[in-house]
């Protein structure tokens, strides 16, 4: 019998060696010593080392002044219907089931006669060249190579015509503010559907604008106006001004003969006039598909329905209109009991990671759209920037469909899901 090798410990007692000591052989060591090469693109880099899209907001605020910053992340008074819409997502709990074959996750989904990649389309968001130079055209553009939806606002920086001709294979939609003056309203309209445009998003939540104080003690503007206190602010984000001071200046670019003041634009746009009648009347005027986003309850929902929208997407307007809105994500599991079952439903504010997406998916939702999270990867990368946080996301859904057990968005039903503190 081979002898085993004993040592003494401080006690005097003898214990087996464990370890075998030996010189290092170098054969053994080379597959260990393999390192990444430095890159000298480092845009390329930072975007790669985000890995959520909480990391894309911190890239977004070190290179974006505050101005701009805080318009994207902020929202109305207290901030608090944004943080409830978040919390609300938090606050969920998955419910998976084991020992399924989970090899393919599909993610696509039919939503108004068209089939994305998946669940998730860019929201509509105003004075986006702010953010980041690109603006919009970075959006459609990766909107466009990830086969989603991209949806223009009235309050945009680029024109629809210029949107659909930077991505002419993607899905260009058009979100609409009513203004007073109806005719005008429709002649965006009309521009939209000549520019092949197939669904209108109506906003009806803005009969005013919310009071956004962050932007207020900032004091923004539109376009951004260089006092003192934002150039001092810029300087260490040199990419940005840059880009704000050799690019075309930021305008409105559906309005560019607009010869009044930002606030009384915004009066003009957001008319306390509105009413169900003039949702009738769009119906009529436009033959495409209708979205109605704004929808905060019950009745309203089955009013926009009721009335030809060929779909209803709950928002409290990413929480900057009225403060202590309802929660969507809780709406949705209500609303969803009382409408058919092929009525498509649709959900935005406070979506940050996938498995928001499949939660809202599991309690009804045909489809979900993102604002900030994309635009926190338009202020880290721009075009890039976006495509990283749709690539986070759509990894982030792949991996928890499977982790949850299920090969398709159609798996997906409310029994995957729990609200861990709400009655």
């Amino acid at each position: 019998m081979d002898s085993i090798p004993l040592s003494v410990t401080k006690g005097g007692s003898c214990v087996g060696k464990n370890v075998k000591r030996q010189f290092p052989k170098p054969s053994e060591l080379a597959p260990l010593l393999k390192f990444s090469l430095p890159t000298l693109r480092r845009k390329k880099r930072r975007l790669e080392q985000a890995y959520t899209i909480w990391d894309l907001r911190d890239i977004a605020k070190r290179r974006t002044p505050k101005g701009p910053f805080d318009y994207t992340d902020g929202s109305a008074e207290s901030e608090v219907s944004l943080e409830r819409a978040r919390q609300a997502y938090r606050d969920l709990e998955f419910i998976p089931s084991i020992l399924k074959d989970v090899s393919t996750a599909d993610l696509t989904r039919t939503s108004l006669g068209e089939t994305f990649s998946m669940p998730v389309g860019i929201a509509p968001t105003g004075f986006t060249r702010m953010m980041q130079t690109q603006g919009e055209i970075a959006g459609a553009r990766a909107a466009e190579k990830f086969g989603i939806p991209f949806t223009l606002s009235t309050l945009g920086t680029s024109t629809i015509e210029d949107v659909v001709a930077a991505a002419p294979d993607g899905r260009n939609w058009f979100q609409l503010y009513m203004w007073k003056d109806r005719e005008g309203s429709m002649a965006l309209v009309e521009r939209a559907k000549r520019a092949g445009v197939k669904n209108l998003m109506l906003t009806v939540d803005v009969p005013a604008a919310g009071q956004r104080i962050r932007d207020y003690r900032n004091g923004l503007t539109v376009p951004p106006r260089l006092t003192a206190g934002t150039v001092i602010n810029a300087i260490p984000r040199p990419a940005w001004w840059i880009n704000f001071l050799t690019t075309p200046s930021i305008e409105f670019a559906s309005m560019k003969n607009w010869e009044g003041t930002v606030g009384e634009l915004l009066d003009y746009m957001f008319d306390p006039t509105m009413t169900w009648e003039d949702l009738k009347w769009i119906r009529e005027q436009w033959d495409g598909t209708l979205t109605v986003k704004g929808i905060q309850n019950l009745d309203d929902a089955k009013k926009a329905a009721k009335l030809g929208a060929d779909a209803i997407l709950l928002s409290n307007h990413g929480g900057r209109q009225l403060d202590r809105a309802p929660v969507m994500l809780h709406l949705l599991a209500d609303i969803k009991k009382e409408f058919k079952q092929d009525y498509e439903i649709h959900i935005d504010t406070g979506i940050m990671h996938g498995a928001d997406v499949l939660a809202a998916v599991a309690l009804g939702a045909q489809f979900t759209y993102v604002g900030r999270a994309y635009l926190y990867g338009l202020m880290a990368g721009g075009q890039d920037g976006v495509e990283r946080a749709l690539e986070i996301m759509r990894t982030q859904m792949v991996r928890n469909m499977k982790l949850l057990g299920v090969n398709s968005l159609d798996e997906l039903t409310p029994k995957h899901v729990r609200f861990l503190n709400r009655q």
